[in-house]
């Protein structure tokens, strides 16, 4: 029988093959959607947009109280926060599939330099939470001339 020399390297690329075979069989399961119930931590899709006078931040956040929804801003950094509760009113009931994500949840965003962070407001109808920021007038910002000689 004839001696193969051993190649360390063979072997690497074997695992790696295989640490990538799990992270496809991952990334496809989440794709397709698990069947599992789901606890873990969620992230609301958003729109942020500008307008003339006014940056918007748009999040769908169904099924969630006005209660349980946090809103601060630190420093330059606009935190949302909130929980989405799963209730199961009665123990007759027997799911099929649960595909709506349940937990906690939390995005935060970096505020443009020309958004006033005293001007925010926000509203929440029909499961959309709207944030509306008000930039800063573009005409109180010094401004410096420099002459070239």
């Amino acid at each position: 029988m004839p001696m193969k020399k051993w190649d360390p390297f063979r072997d690497l690329m074997s695992i790696q093959d295989r640490v990538n075979q799990l992270f496809d069989e991952t990334m496809a399961m989440s794709k397709r959607g698990a069947e599992d119930f789901c606890t873990g931590n969620w992230a609301p899709p958003v729109d942020i947009y500008e307008t003339g006078s006014h940056v918007v931040l748009k999040a769908e956040i169904p099924g969630i109280s006005q209660d349980a929804i946090d809103i601060k801003i630190e420093g330059n950094l606009l935190i949302l926060k909130g929980e989405r509760q799963f209730e199961k009113k009665t123990d007759e009931e027997t799911y099929y599939r649960i595909e709506r994500a349940y937990g906690t949840f939390m995005r935060s965003f970096t505020l443009p330099n020309s958004v006033d962070q005293e001007g925010v407001k926000a509203t929440y109808e029909a499961g959309v939470l709207k944030i509306v920021m008000r930039k800063k007038d573009a005409r109180s910002t010094p401004s410096i001339k420099v002459e070239v000689s």
